[in-house]
Order: structure tokens, then sequence, then C-alpha cells
């Protein structure tokens, strides 16, 4: 069985050959920048969508669905590099990082919870798996995150490099399932998404994972206030920054543009984008935006 359920792309442009060719490693090839979202209206949605449904919605769930949003509409980002070609995947995942206490040494480790087919849930739905994953990994419940956790304390360090760069070669480059030797399935999928304003922090960037083949990798900050351009005047109003770091061997700066528009679209209008409140939520749709 394959590790992934991959299609070739084809027509390559010749700038796309031309950065296949120019970098031999996801570390060399990062491209950065900074989205700044207006967050007054999605701040609205999660209130009026933890009153009708008692579940704590946050800005993580919300950027799953409007994740796999980008990877629908720019089917060119849910990709992965392998053998100098680009292959484009079926499936859609979202790979959010989670830090968690090691129990052994009372040191912060960082592990994560993968979503699949995230644009095929609801809400509900991401709210209810993300707890529960987060919940497992968190308790060391996890067999196949444990098993790897354990493996990668007993290896030497001389061989950690050596050892990840093998796991990336034989799960995606040759594409091969290695679940009997304790590496979970796809571990990764098609983004990483990272809350650094869980933290306290506004804006960092987060580098590329070499081995997970992940060619894109998303920060969103904490939401705070900030002077911003209404009518001409200048009022307060609330803003989050989203960085991002991507492979340039696969996405460009039009791809760029077209993920900004998606994920400002989605953030900045979630009542046109996102599940329909609950209708006891809606009388006189007081939480729905003016058109």
């Amino acid at each position: 069985m394959a590790n992934l359920q991959l299609v070739k792309k084809q027509n390559l442009s010749a700038f796309r050959r031309i950065a296949i060719g120019s970098w031999t490693t996801p570390a060399d090839p990062s491209v950065y920048g900074t989205l700044t979202l207006r967050m007054e209206q999605a701040q609205r949605y999660v209130d009026a969508f933890r009153r009708a449904t008692g579940k704590r919605l946050t800005f993580s769930h919300m950027m799953a669905k409007a994740a796999a949003a980008v990877m629908v509409q720019c089917p060119d980002a849910n990709a992965i590099l392998r053998w100098n070609r680009i292959y484009l995947r079926k499936r859609i995942g979202a790979f959010f990082q989670v830090a968690m206490e090691d129990s052994a040494t009372g040191e912060i480790d960082l592990s994560g919870a993968m979503i699949e087919d995230p644009e095929q849930k609801s809400l509900s739905q991401i709210i209810d798996e993300f707890a529960a994953k987060t919940a497992t990994v968190r308790s060391g419940q996890d067999r196949s995150l444990e098993g790897t956790r354990k493996m990668f304390k007993r290896i030497p360090f001389l061989l950690l490099n050596p050892l990840l760069k093998l796991i990336g070669f034989l799960s995606f480059t040759l594409n091969l399932e290695l679940r009997w030797m304790g590496v979970p399935r796809d571990p990764f999928g098609s983004v990483m998404i990272t809350n650094i304003g869980s933290l306290g922090l506004e804006q960092a960037y987060v580098p590329l994972t070499p081995y997970s083949r992940v060619p894109l990798v998303v920060a969103t900050g904490a939401v705070v206030d900030a002077p911003v351009v209404e009518d001409g005047r200048i009022v307060v109003g609330k803003v989050m920054h989203i960085c991002a770091t991507f492979d340039h061997r696969v996405l460009d700066g039009t791809h760029a543009a077209a993920m900004a528009r998606i994920v400002r679209a989605w953030m900045e209008h979630p009542f046109e984008h996102f599940d329909a409140i609950p209708a006891r939520d809606e009388p006189g749709r007081a939480d729905q935006p003016q058109a």
C-alpha cells in the first residue's frame, strides 16, 4: 500500500523547472510573508457559534477550514516534491503543532495533531476531533506517536540527521508506508499550522521541516488592538498577523497572492464562508454582518 495517494503534476512552467533545479533541500528555498487580517467579524462569529452550540470554537479551528479552502481552490499548494517532480495530493490534511510536557524530563515538547479532510467536515466535527487528538497526544496515549518519540530518544545524536533523511526518503520519495516501523502514515499532511498567539506572540516565522516534505507552514499570531484606516479615518481595530513560510520550488508569489485572498475572504467574512450558525441563535440575524 502506498503511503500517499498522489498524481503527477503535468505541464510545468520553465520557471518551476528552474526553481526545482536551483535547490536541493527544503531548508534552502524558504520564502516568508505576512498577512494582516481584521478580526472583528471572526470574533463575532466565534461568539455566536459558542452561544449556539456550547462548543469552544477558536481561530485555530477556523484556520483548518480556511487552509482547506486554499487547497481546494489552489490545488498547486497541496503538493510535495519527490524525484525533482511536483506531485499533487489527492487528500487534504492540516497538521497542528501541539505543546506538551515530557513526563520523563519535565521539558516542554512539541508534537501535533492531524485533521484529515477538513474541507469535508463541519466546524463542530473539527472541534471534537481536535480536542480528542490533542488530549490523546498530551496524555501520552497516542501509540504511534509515543513509539516514534521513544525511538528517537534512543538514537545516538550523530545518527539523527541521516535517520531523519532516510525516513523522509522512504516515506515520500519512495512513497512507502512505514507504520510497521512506528512511523505514522502521512503524519504531517498538506500544511502545518501553529498557534503562536497562544504564547502571546504577534508574529513569528516557522521553519520548513525538511523530512516532512510539507511546503507550507502557517503561524497565527495573537489578536491585538491596532490602528487601522476606515473611511479615511484612523480607528482602533482588532487584527491578527498570519506568517507563512513556503517552499519556493513548489509555490511562488502568484500562489501566495491567491492563498492570501482566500484566507482573507474566509476570516474577514466568516458568516459567508463557514458553517451557518444554528437557527436558534439567528432571530433577526443579529449576528450576521449587514450587507
